[in-house]
């Protein structure tokens, strides 16, 4: 029984695996890239803003509303600042002066652009790939090298696909007149075919 277990284990791999690049192709948006030092620094920074402004509202004996969106506001925000994690620096945020410099514009503006970032799913299932065909290959024996051999073929079918899109993106981009003719000869192809054509382009 242990010996049918050793065996198996490559071709559950091979399969768990290819499953994830399925994933990963059906949804590429909600990959993300863990957080930078800037998003860090930008996140506790919220948190100061948020601490400031619900002080600066109870001291100055604003609304009873503005008071409870501010405190609303500050709870909110530690939710950012522990998911982002603590920075390496943290920025000088003792009053609203010092949250109120231009650094920290610049700062929230940065962390706004690296915030938009995706990693390039191809790339990530180039990668998944690359990582099966190591663990199937150390693992080994029969089921190991099939598994091997069809991550091998999964990886060279998925870059001939990467290409074939690319290819035709380009050729509708300079052939602006051709682009009707092009999507009606395409307008045949099953609905699981346009999912991942679109998932891909996206």
């Amino acid at each position: 029984m242990k010996e049918k277990c050793k065996k198996t284990t490559p071709l559950k791999v091979a399969i768990l695996i290819s499953a994830c690049i399925c994933l990963l192709l059906a949804g590429c948006d909600s990959l993300r890239f863990a957080p930078s030092e800037a998003q860090k620094q930008n996140a506790w920074l919220h948190n100061r803003t948020a601490i400031v402004a619900a002080e600066t509202a109870r001291t100055e004996d604003t609304s009873q509303t503005l008071q409870a969106l501010t405190q609303l506001g500050e709870v909110q925000s530690r939710a950012f600042s522990t998911y982002c994690g603590l920075p390496k620096e943290f920025p000088p945020a003792e009053t609203a002066e010092d949250i109120l410099t231009e650094s920290n514009v610049r700062l929230a503006d940065t962390a706004l652009q690296v915030s938009a970032d995706r990693p390039d799913p191809w790339q990530v299932a180039d990668s998944m790939l690359e990582m099966g065909i190591g663990i199937c290959a150390l693992l080994g024996g029969v089921y190991g090298t099939r598994a091997v051999g069809f991550l091998r073929q999964a990886r060279t079918k998925s870059n001939a696909l990467h290409e074939i899109i690319a290819g035709n993106e380009l050729f509708k981009k300079q052939n602006q007149t051709q682009a009707t003719a092009f999507k009606q000869a395409h307008q045949n192809q099953s609905p699981q075919t346009r999912q991942l054509v679109a998932a891909i382009k996206a």
